[in-house]
């Protein structure tokens, strides 16, 4: 592997110099550990060849890299100009490292950024999605993959939205959240109208049966999807900021989607009719 960064071999779980991988299991230690903050302090982990590829295009610092020898093999051609040390591990040593039976083969850390103005992202593109309340780490990614398949420029959380950077939330978003751009909001529910004052309808998504159906919304310049959590949905306070409710026809008998399901069919109807 010509030109790949130093490969340096590690025999013990308790090496210092791979302590950003320490307990990857343990949510509360990886807080700590992290210590995520949107002004850029604190590093996150990502897993997967795939994942990590997409972090090492997307312009975060690279802190390191701990990978088994398929790991290694599986991110061929990817690592020639990277400037961190390259930890290999047996398969045994990786996972009492990890705290857990880890197959993908491949680890990496790199430093957080600050996080930009909401002006900034929002004004950068016509179509935003809305986050508020979401703490499950599956559908956060699956909201920020759904984002980046149909065309949304950039995602604004509330302060109380989970990490997007946590290693679950990376991996099930397939690496679009280190590429997406985005930010959290300082003023909640305040920054939807701030989205408005940019120009932006905002269109909140909820089960309500006096909600307009998704059908009948029509593309306009600015449109922000506002989302909210799965079982309470969005605040009351959300609710009454946004421009319009808008709710999904279903069949008798079923009530909801799941958060990120609901969200994809939403996206793409905006999206259709923005490339219509």
């Amino acid at each position: 592997m010509d030109g790949v960064a130093t490969i340096v071999p590690i025999d013990e779980p308790t090496d210092h110099r791979v302590s950003d991988f320490t307990g990857l299991s343990d949510p509360e230690l990886r807080r700590r550990l992290e210590r995520p903050g949107d002004d850029g302090s604190g590093y996150f982990v990502v897993e997967g060849p795939l994942v990590i590829r997409r972090l090492l295009s997307s312009g975060y610092r690279v802190r390191a890299l701990l990978v088994t020898s398929r790991g290694l093999r599986s991110l061929d051609g990817a690592l020639t100009q990277v400037d961190a040390p390259v930890y290999l591990a047996t398969q045994e040593v990786l996972d009492a490292i990890g705290g857990f039976n880890f197959h993908r083969g491949a680890l990496a850390s790199a430093d957080r950024r600050a996080l930009p103005e909401l002006a900034t992202v929002a004004e950068a593109t016509d179509l935003t999605l809305v986050i508020e309340g979401v703490n499950d780490h599956e559908n956060l990614g699956a909201l920020f993959r759904n984002a980046a398949a149909f065309g949304t420029g950039a995602v604004v959380l509330d302060p109380t939205t989970a990490d997007p950077l946590y290693r679950r939330s990376s991996r099930v978003s397939m690496g679009n959240v280190l590429s997406m751009p985005y930010t959290r909001a300082r003023e909640w529910p305040g920054a939807i109208d701030t989205l408005r004052g940019l120009g932006y309808e905002v269109l909140a998504l909820t089960p309500s049966a006096d909600a307009d159906d998704v059908g009948s919304i029509q593309v306009t310049d600015r449109q922000a999807v506002l989302v909210g959590a799965e079982g309470p949905g969005l605040s009351a306070a959300a609710l009454a900021m946004a421009d319009r409710r808008v709710r999904i026809t279903m069949a008798p008998g079923v009530d909801s989607l799941n958060v990120a399901t609901a969200t994809a069919v939403v996206l793409h109807h905006l999206a259709s009719g923005r490339r219509h």
